[in-house]
């Protein structure tokens, strides 16, 4: 798996991102939650992944894609680690939950995290 984020890794699908609402299961690492459901693409791309950071924590628009850019960037550098031996395709949203802005090393330790609990969950 390279270390990118095109195009056809995002979650895009309005049906998709609902239907992962309404019946995905998830895993917490403050301040990060991950919402994961299993599905099937046609492209073959093993996971699609969206970021979401809440209005209600952060009202300006500049501290929100701040906190996003962060969230593309260590999910980016870490998913070949934890997704390499996945099988199945799956659909991620990684939301920002804190009420503070975090550093990247922060961002990156809790992704790392929030990867461990979800692969250990996923293998039960």
């Amino acid at each position: 798996m390279k270390l990118t984020y095109s195009k056809k890794e995002k979650l895009k699908s309005k049906k998709l991102i609902d239907q992962l609402f309404v019946e995905g299961q998830s895993v917490s690492a403050y301040p990060l939650r991950l919402v994961y459901l299993q599905t099937n693409f046609d492209d073959g791309i093993i996971a699609k992944t969206g970021v979401s950071v809440s209005k209600r924590n952060f009202k300006t628009a500049v501290d929100r894609n701040r906190i996003k850019r962060l969230l593309r960037e260590a999910y980016r550098l870490n998913k070949a680690d934890f997704f390499n031996n996945l099988t199945t395709q799956h659909a991620f949203m990684i939301l920002y939950i804190g009420k503070d802005k975090p550093t990247f090393t922060q961002v990156e330790t809790k992704m790392k995290h929030v990867f461990k609990k979800f692969l250990d969950k996923v293998s039960e």
